[in-house]
């Protein structure tokens, strides 16, 4: 039995599958978009843990005995989207979406500072990629950007929630602007031009292997084994296209 979650823009959606690829189970959870100021969309990512909890006690209802044979979990999401963690792990300001267009400005600035963006991270800089949304909260909210720790995608805040593991993978980490696809890394140069470094990114690793497994504490509340694996997974239309 196999668990997958998705964290879409407007709902989280799990369902588990059996050995043949056939559904046993789904559900989904609604969420909301704030709009504080034209051109802002941002969503708490404290909402999105609490509809995952919702639809894993949903699930484990709908499965019954079969709940606890599942072996693995699968992650995708929407992409792109700035979390930003303290250094306890704490959601520092709600996250900027991909569809967040306020830092035009600043798009215009990352193509002045790195102009070796294009052939590095394969990307032209646009707004709905994380990097100018960090240029922006540099520029707008200096409170917040010297505070933050850790900048993750929106998938992998859910599993820095199920795991205690700050991880990302390569589909993903290629939406942000900072990663080298060339070489699989993160790119030290232009995380440099937005005042980071590696120390603030999640560790890196392919969408098929095993990221980390369940935190025992979760796995227990949850009625899962410990040993259930989280799979590197990847951003929604990368594992569409798989899909």
């Amino acid at each position: 039995m196999y668990l997958g979650i998705d964290l879409g823009t407007s709902e989280v959606k799990a369902l588990v599958i059996d050995e043949n690829n056939d559904i046993v189970a789904s559900h989904s959870a609604p969420l909301t978009i704030q709009r504080p100021h034209p051109h802002w969309s941002e969503q708490s990512p404290a909402s999105w843990w609490e509809a995952t909890e919702y639809l894993m006690m949903t699930l484990r209802e709908k499965c019954g005995d079969h709940w606890q044979a599942i072996k693995a979990i699968g992650l995708s999401g929407q992409m792109h989207g700035a979390v930003l963690l303290d250094e306890k792990g704490e959601i520092l300001r709600p996250a900027i979406l991909w569809n967040d267009t306020r830092s035009a400005q600043e798009c215009a600035e990352l193509e002045e500072l790195a102009p070796e963006l294009h052939q590095v991270a394969g990307n032209l800089a646009m707004p709905g990629f994380t990097a100018p949304k960090l240029l922006w909260v540099r520029r707008h909210e200096p409170q917040i950007f010297a505070r933050i720790a850790s900048v993750l995608l929106p998938k992998d805040y859910l599993r820095f929630k199920m795991t205690g593991k700050k991880i990302s993978d390569m589909s993903d980490a290629a939406g942000t602007l900072w990663l080298d696809v060339g070489k699989r890394d993160w790119s030290d140069a232009l995380l440099q031009k937005c005042g980071l470094t590696r120390e603030n990114m999640p560790s890196l690793v392919e969408g098929c292997e095993v990221s980390a497994t369940l935190e025992p504490g979760l796995a227990q509340r949850w009625g899962l084994h410990s040993s259930v694996m989280v799979a590197g997974g990847g951003g929604d239309n990368a594992v569409s296209a798989i899909g």
